[in-house]
């Protein structure tokens, strides 16, 4: 099914980026700085990325921002193959789905916006035990290669920061169906549309 498509590291930074979070987006120059290559290399790839049914983009001013085609045939499994890549499904696994009592989990800053830095930065909303979330996150990071850093919150706490959080990128990763039921400020198609545990929004 994929043959052919992965066939150079720039593509496959492009694909993480952009179908990590496919409400993202991206221009040329950004994704060249960002992955310290020529604009070329990247247009080139962007190009062929456009022309294969994969991207889609639309100009901004004087720049084209790209963007993951949620209505391509080959999302689903694309996505679902960058989250396993960056070690989204492990943490669901090993982490969100054991922590108890937990309403909301997201992504912020970097990993929300698709950007592989290797520091995933986890906001966590419940009663949770210090302590069993330490011993998780050490066991995940060894397992995914990656550092997580988490915000824990109780409920109320969320309530209070919310607004602050929502001027940093975020990205659904669970929600507790009731909470989302509850809570009028969480937006339901924020989660509904993000593959999450088995407790949350599918």
């Amino acid at each position: 099914m994929f043959t052919g498509l992965i066939t150079s590291k720039t593509r496959i930074r492009i694909l993480m980026r952009l179908f990590l979070n496919p409400e993202g987006n991206a221009y040329l120059r950004e994704l060249a700085e960002e992955f310290a290559v020529s604009p070329s290399q990247v247009k080139d790839e962007l190009s062929q990325l456009s022309e294969a049914g994969l991207l889609e983009s639309e100009k901004q001013g004087r720049q084209i921002h790209y963007r993951a085609n949620r209505r391509h045939p080959l999302f689903p499994e694309l996505h679902s193959m960058v989250h396993k890549a960056l070690g989204m499904d492990r943490i669901v696994d090993s982490v969100i789905e054991r922590l108890g009592r937990l309403e909301l989990a997201f992504l912020l800053d970097d990993y929300a916006e698709g950007r592989d830095t290797g520091i995933i930065d986890l906001a966590l909303v419940g009663d949770i035990d210090p302590a069993n979330l330490a011993d998780l996150v050490r066991k995940t990071e060894r397992y995914i290669g990656r550092k997580i850093r988490t915000l824990v919150l109780t409920p109320e706490e969320y309530t209070r920061m919310r607004p602050v959080l929502e001027k940093r990128p975020t990205l659904p990763l669970w929600a507790n169906r009731d909470v989302v039921d509850r809570h009028d400020g969480v937006a339901k198609h924020d989660w509904v549309s993000f593959p999450v545990g088995r407790e949350g929004w599918s």
